[in-house]
């Protein structure tokens, strides 16, 4: 019988990645996903937009810009050189950083927390209920 442990769930933190079309209304439509867990040196983003519900909130928003600003979170996370000056920095300060309130068309929203013992599986669920 093979007895593998099982991995151990560890706290993670994520935050929404909200469009704001509109700053002065307030409405938004959830295109994301941040989530981190030092425990298991993980910090990813995943995002999914759909135009038709944020056109719904705007005729004109600029779809590329959004597009654009959401890519840039991705990168951020990956931390690669395409991350710009956030690229020298670890993981919990580059999340902190794309958590920082800010009054753009993506923000994000409060910080939460959870148990997981596989962030990247955590980080697709969480995009499938809150943003799909």
């Amino acid at each position: 019988m093979n007895h593998t442990p099982a991995r151990q769930r560890e706290v993670f933190e994520y935050a929404l990645l909200r469009v704001v079309p509109r700053v002065e209304r307030g409405e938004c439509v959830n295109a994301g996903v941040l989530l981190y867990s030092q425990a298991h040196s993980f910090l990813a983003a995943r995002t999914h937009l759909d135009p038709r519900r944020l056109r719904a909130l705007d005729p004109d928003v600029d779809l590329t810009g959004v597009q654009a600003a959401l890519r840039a979170a991705e990168r951020v996370c990956d931390g690669g050189s395409s991350a710009g000056q956030a690229a020298g920095d670890g993981p919990g300060r580059r999340f902190r950083w794309l958590v920082a309130p800010r009054s753009t068309v993506v923000q994000p929203g409060p910080v939460h927390s959870g148990l997981t013992a596989d962030p990247a599986a955590e980080l697709e669920r969480l995009l499938a209920t809150l943003v799909r």
